[in-house]
């Protein structure tokens, strides 16, 4: 199966494994538990869950439970009828229904007040909703994906969560690895983020020397991949030079990381040319940052261009044929990034006709 996972990117071992997990429950129905720490990208991956499932054309409703105070939530998620109550001037119908066929996304259940969860448990349990106000239940065919920075099981110690609950969403666990934990990755995104925030801004692509690559490497993250986002965007606006130097970077940063000469060199990425590392099922992941070509391995040739080997095929279970059409769709992408999704542009940097890649997009199915 060939994964899109859109949006993510990122070669470590760690992230290959959540992709694993995702490419065998994507096409299922299963209840799906997503975890990990805030600033993550857990709303991507429950996108890319939706994505690759048999509902990607039915609807994507998402909804934040942290963010709406607990007295509107259940309207919210279930809708009300006229007059339920104050300013109910209309019939509304909640998040569920207009999942209905898709996929809803709740985002942070751990917030949720104990008396809405009875209510979700219901519809996990009997698909049917029942509006505020309402005197009937309706029948809705939804899958139901939930997400949470919270340890739920220690919430369910504390009577915080419902164990019931809990367990009824809990079928499939994904958890998405802190950015500490994904070695490369950090200097993926980082590079990654600085050259999208240059070319918004319109100005030169920025480097970074290999001193502050060893200090980005070594830095925490705290706040994972929301905060390196952040904080490239801040250094697309505030560095004068062509290069971000130690200089460049705060104070919080550089006293985290300590001696600069005491700092390992960055975890290099995956040797693999051209592709990030592709789980069996063929999930795909990002381009190598530019300029720097993985090791080659044993028995390729050496130079700017790192020549494929037939271990490659055999550490990752492919055959010719998904290595050849992962590395044709990695491009593609790649290419219609570069080109703003402007199909004409996309297809002269790959040197082929728009009406090819017009063809090669219909057999993706994008």
């Amino acid at each position: 199966m060939d994964l899109n996972t859109s949006g993510i990117i990122g070669q470590s071992t760690t992230l290959a494994e959540v992709f694993k997990v995702l490419g065998k429950v994507a096409p299922t129905d299963s209840t799906v538990l997503v975890t990990g720490e805030s600033g993550t990208g857990k709303e991507l991956l429950v996108r890319a869950l939706h994505a690759n499932s048999k509902r990607a054309d039915k609807p994507f409703v998402p909804i934040n439970c942290g963010a709406i105070p607990k007295e509107l939530l259940e309207s919210e998620l279930f809708g009300h009828e006229k007059g339920a109550f104050t300013h109910a001037i209309r019939s509304r119908p909640g998040r569920f229904e207009l999942a209905d066929g898709g996929t809803i996304f709740l985002d942070e259940i751990g917030e949720m007040d104990l008396s809405l969860q009875v209510k979700i448990l219901r519809v996990l349990q009997e698909k049917e909703i029942e509006r505020v106000g309402g005197t009937g239940s309706k029948k809705v065919d939804v899958r139901v994906v939930a997400a949470t920075n919270r340890d739920l099981e220690r919430e369910v110690a504390e009577g915080r969560f419902r164990e019931d609950l809990y367990y009824r969403l809990n079928v499939i666990p994904l958890h998405l690895p802190p950015l500490r934990e994904r070695g490369g990755d950090v200097l993926l995104l980082a590079e990654h983020f600085l050259e999208a925030d240059c070319k918004k801004k319109e100005r030169p692509p920025l480097a970074l020397s290999p001193d502050t690559r060893r200090i980005l490497a070594a830095y925490s993250w705290p706040g994972n991949v929301r905060e390196l986002e952040n904080f490239m965007e801040r250094l697309s606006i505030l560095v004068d030079g062509d290069t971000v130097m130690p200089s460049d970077l705060p104070a919080k940063i550089l006293d985290e990381v300590g001696d600069l000469a005491a700092l390992p060199e960055p975890e290099p990425p995956l040797q693999v040319p051209l592709v990030a590392s592709v789980p069996a099922d063929g999930a795909q992941g990002a381009v190598p940052p530019a300029g720097e070509a993985p090791a080659a391995p044993a028995g390729a040739v050496t130079g700017e261009f790192v020549w494929p080997t037939l271990s490659v095929l055999e550490a990752r279970g492919m055959n010719l044929k998904d290595f050849l059409d992962t590395v044709e769709g990695r491009l593609i992408d790649e290419a219609l990034n570069r080109a703003d999704g402007v199909k004409n542009q996309a297809a002269e940097y790959l040197g082929i006709k728009r009406t090819t890649l017009i063809e090669k997009l219909k057999k993706r199915g994008a």
